[in-house]
């Protein structure tokens, strides 16, 4: 099915990379965060042009909602095409967060060598975290912190502002606004971006991608749909299977039709929460 075209850059991204290019300066090392069901789709095109030769580490977080088998080979992609650690995380439970500590902790060592070489005291190395809106930016700076020190919510667009954090011993991390870019070229970034949420679910039409996902589900992973909604035969048509889905768990309104928006309100947030399944949609 076609999906209309899905395009978002409201001011506050204009802004934000204007944030993050006027205090790259400041920083020692980026955190380039990234999700692991779409690690190329959400990555920002334009961010190595940001970034220039800052010295970087890309996390895939959200691993734990990702194909395993997938995120091993995305992992190998950017260590060798970017020359970036790459890390595979999951904020929520903390899995892969020593790692990353680790891995700046060695930065820090790095820089304060060098100051030391000079004559100069060591300093805290300041790391800056980027990534597009919803990709667990806040998530993953209250498991570094230790403590709710960057405001969280599951809506794209809800941090603000800059904020330097402390993080472990010697490190300080200035979080950043999730940035977006002004066209999605391709239209299954932009659905791709909308299935994982990183795109507010209140501008899309949320039947349609659910339509699609299921589209993607049926032809790629009908076992994972049979059994998540107890369906005995799946159709073709996914307009066909919301609506057996719908009937399945009672989304009824008067008459006895389907309610087919809370039925794809309910698909789609349970394949972002990983109960469908684990996937990538970005596949090598």
């Amino acid at each position: 099915m076609v999906l209309d075209t899905i395009q978002w850059y409201p001011g506050h991204m204009v802004k934000a990379r204007r944030l993050v290019q006027d205090n790259l300066k400041l920083v020692d090392m980026v955190v380039e965060l990234l999700d692991a069901r779409i690690p190329l789709s959400s990555r920002n095109p334009n961010i190595d042009d940001v970034l220039g030769n800052k010295p970087r580490i890309i996390v895939l977080n959200k691993a734990d909602l990702a194909d395993d088998s997938q995120t091993e080979k995305w992992k190998k992609y950017f260590q060798e095409n970017n020359g970036s650690i790459c890390i595979p995380l999951d904020s929520q439970q903390g899995k892969g967060i020593n790692s990353l500590i680790g891995t700046a902790q060695d930065r820090a060592d790095e820089v304060n060598a060098r100051l030391a070489a000079k004559g100069r005291k060591p300093r805290p190395v300041r790391l800056m975290m980027v990534g597009i809106p919803n990709v667990g930016k806040s998530s993953l700076i209250n498991r570094l912190a230790g403590k709710g020190s960057a405001r969280t919510g599951d809506r794209p667009g809800m941090t603000r502002g800059k904020q330097w954090i402390k993080v472990g011993k010697g490190l300080e991390l200035l979080d950043t606004p999730g940035i977006l870019w002004p066209k999605f070229d391709d239209p299954e970034i932009g659905f791709k971006l909308a299935v994982t949420g990183a795109i507010k679910d209140e501008i899309i039409n949320i039947e349609q991608v659910t339509l699609k996902l299921l589209d993607y589900l049926i032809l790629k992973y009908p076992e994972n749909l049979r059994t998540r909604y107890k369906l005995e035969e799946l159709e073709e048509d996914p307009a066909e299977t919301l609506r057996k889905i719908g009937a399945k768990r009672g989304c009824l309104v008067m008459g006895g039709n389907i309610d087919t928006l809370k039925t794809a309100v309910i698909v789609l947030n349970e394949f972002r929460a990983g109960k469908i399944g684990l996937f990538t949609l970005d596949e090598l």
